[in-house]
């Protein structure tokens, strides 16, 4: 089945320690960091188009676009959802959103682009 919009998928996590901005160093504050938050978010994506990619490829993210607009405490539940939105030669571009139980935690969009991981692997020596 190729690749179209609106594949999508959403993960689920409870917040931890290790979650926080204070162990991703960055912020001073025991909330979801913002990386994590985005981290969720392209697991999302990544969930959404992986089961349609051939063997040999994947995808790696090339842009984020995110408003983390509300925090989450520990022990707090976030689940991120991941719509395909537009796909562009190998330039896929999702639709992202992160919600807790009180509503809306963050949203934008995240960027991939579909590589042949073998060749990907080549330009990094």
């Amino acid at each position: 089945m190729p690749l179209k919009p609106g594949l999508s998928a959403d993960i689920s996590m409870i917040v931890s320690e290790s979650d926080t901005a204070i162990a991703f160093r960055s912020g001073e504050v025991p909330v979801l960091a913002t990386p994590r938050v985005i981290a969720l978010m392209e697991e999302a994506a990544i969930t959404a188009v992986h089961p349609q990619l051939d063997d040999g490829f994947s995808t790696v993210a090339v842009r984020v676009q995110v408003e983390h607009i509300s925090p989450t405490a520990i022990g707090g539940s976030v689940k991120a959802e991941a719509t395909l939105e537009k796909i562009e030669g190998r330039r896929l571009t999702f639709q992202v959103t992160a919600r807790d139980e009180r509503g809306l935690v963050a949203a934008g969009k995240v960027t991939r682009v579909l590589v042949d991981v073998a060749r990907f692997l080549e330009k990094t020596n």
